[in-house]
């Protein structure tokens, strides 16, 4: 039987008790049109889901897409539904083309758009995606400025090194700054470069780590087993680069602990993530609501800690 953890997770004023699980909104507006966006969306407030993931730049890789596609579809959802109470929703600027880079003057704009596509008054969790050029100094300021005028609850970083992170927090210290709360790197089963310098990062600065690609590209959902497959879905390239000895060996375990819980494969490799040190909430996202109920199982599952350290066994 599957175990409910007791999970009470807070980044900063935001809590994730409970949900220990963020809801990718990469595919919001993209592979997932308005109706499946909305079932999405509303499945995963319906069952307890808290913090909703998206950014300014996604999809801008799509054709005919400029980035703020997903920033819409949330909010054109918020708007239908009137359920903004109901979640917690994070984005990130630096990448989007009208909106570069980390400078004071743009981290304001980017966000006054970002609210504006949303349609809400204020971002809870708002992330330097990117590290840039500009000092750091200016960016931490920037990001506390937002803070102290309401914009945003609580700031998050993004692909940045230990060593960018550990200047941020010195700019905090020495200018009386708003602290980060969370940290978003790469990190999943088979992707483990983050348990390193980056995580003692994070145990340093007291970050609470939301991990995006959880379930890397697709491949810890156990359905690219076979590198000659037909599939049409624009991840599988990257989902199947995982598909040797090692990620073999991961599937095999994955399958042994799901067996057991009787749970979805991609519930098991999010509960793993969980089960890390400073993890607060792996990000995963769904295209539809039919692949909702296996993030939601892991989201609620607990592993024994002989399973974790299986898992992490195969996957060294």
């Amino acid at each position: 039987m599957t175990a409910i953890p007791d999970t009470s997770t807070t980044l900063g004023s935001l809590d994730l008790a409970g949900a220990p699980l963020a809801l990718g909104g990469n595919v919001l507006g993209w592979t997932a049109g308005q109706d499946d966006s909305f079932a999405v969306l509303s499945g995963f407030a319906d069952a307890g889901g808290r913090l909703i993931d998206t950014a300014d730049v996604y999809s801008a890789w799509a054709p005919g897409h400029v980035g703020g596609e997903s920033e819409e579809m949330i909010g054109r959802w918020l708007s239908a539904t009137g359920r903004r109470e109901d979640v917690l929703i994070a984005t990130k600027v630096s990448q989007h083309s009208d909106f570069p880079g980390l400078s004071a003057a743009n981290i304001r704009a980017a966000a006054e758009a970002s609210l504006q596509r949303l349609g809400t008054d204020r971002i809870d969790l708002y992330y330097a995606h990117f590290d840039h050029d500009e000092p750091i100094e200016e960016t931490a300021a920037a990001f506390s400025a937002l803070v102290d005028q309401g914009l945003v609850r609580e700031i998050g970083i993004s692909n940045f090194s230990a060593e960018r992170i550990d200047a941020w927090m010195d700019a905090v210290a020495a200018n009386g700054l708003h602290r980060p709360v969370a940290l978003q790197p790469h990190y999943n089963l088979v992707e483990r470069g983050f348990e390193g310098q980056l995580r003692d990062a994070a145990e340093r600065h007291g970050l609470g780590v939301l991990p995006y690609w959880a379930l890397a590209s697709g491949f810890l959902t156990g359905k690219y087993r076979d590198a000659d497959q037909d599939t049409h879905s624009p991840r599988a390239p990257e989902a199947l680069k995982y598909l040797d000895e090692r990620g073999e060996r991961v599937l095999a375990v994955l399958d042994e602990v799901a067996a057991a819980h009787e749970v979805p494969v991609a519930s098991v490799a999010l509960a793993w993530l969980v089960a890390q040190p400073t993890v607060a909430a792996p990000i995963a996202s769904a295209r539809h609501a039919g692949q909702l109920e296996a993030l939601l199982a892991g989201m609620r599952l607990a592993l024994a800690a002989d399973e974790v350290q299986a898992l992490s066994d195969a996957s060294a």
